[in-house]
């Protein structure tokens, strides 16, 4: 197990399954106390790092509220807040993006019919200033 995963693992037992089970609504882990709890002298960045990753966040269903600390972000100081998330709001998200994918291929057929997009393009710039007529 890499440091990575030993930090989320940490904040997972630690931290979020506690709070969860107290229903608190928010949390927060401080970075040094991670680093005290895991003996990993001047790792603060590593696990900085760890606690604010899109994977520790999905796994939890987690929401990073705020941070606090030096603008380096990269202290035994920094704080994270996190916030759970409902399943109906990682739905809603879920529905968000399947709404994008339909509206990305939305077109895709017109194109097709004009021969595809590069030939489109090609035909519009063509005759972007109209027939017989040069800049």
């Amino acid at each position: 197990m890499n440091h990575a995963d030993l930090i989320r693992l940490h904040g997972k037992e630690k931290y979020v399954e506690p709070a969860r089970h107290r229903r608190e609504k928010r949390f927060s882990i401080r970075t040094g106390d991670v680093l005290r709890d895991l003996k990993l002298n001047g790792r603060a960045p590593a696990i900085c790092s760890a606690l604010k990753t899109r994977v520790f966040l999905d796994e939890n269903a987690l929401r990073l509220v705020s941070r606090t600390g030096p603008p380096s972000g990269q202290s035994t100081t920094v704080t994270y807040t996190y916030e759970f998330v409902s399943q109906e709001k990682k739905d809603r998200g879920a529905d968000r993006q399947d709404s994008w994918n339909r509206l990305r291929g939305a077109l895709k057929d017109v194109f097709a019919e004009l021969g595809g997009g590069e030939n489109y393009l090609r035909n519009e710039r063509a005759n972007f200033y109209g027939p017989g007529k040069d800049r």
